[in-house]
């Protein structure tokens, strides 16, 4: 009768080991793993993003102020004064 209880207490034990494991260790170790790599992912792309505004800021300032002006030439609407 003891050799049963101790073989289901061991059993018992063994499934508590599993279930940690597999439902807890290894989906946490998995979304760590994603998370990592998507910061990483996410600084590599902002370094090139300033990397490619420090490399030539003459074509940033004249993309800025090209901007400004099609704007108020597509706004301007050429009309004449009725008397």
């Amino acid at each position: 009768m003891m050799s049963i209880l101790k073989l289901l207490f061991q059993l018992f034990v063994i499934y508590i080991l599993y279930k940690f494991i597999f439902d807890f260790i290894i989906p946490v170790y998995k979304t760590t793993k994603q998370v990592k790599q998507k910061m990483n992912d996410m600084q590599q792309q902002m370094q090139q993003n300033q990397a490619a505004q420090q490399g030539n800021p003459y074509q940033n300032r004249q993309k800025e102020e090209e901007a400004p002006r099609r704007a108020a030439s597509e706004d301007y609407i050429d009309y004449e004064e009725i008397k």
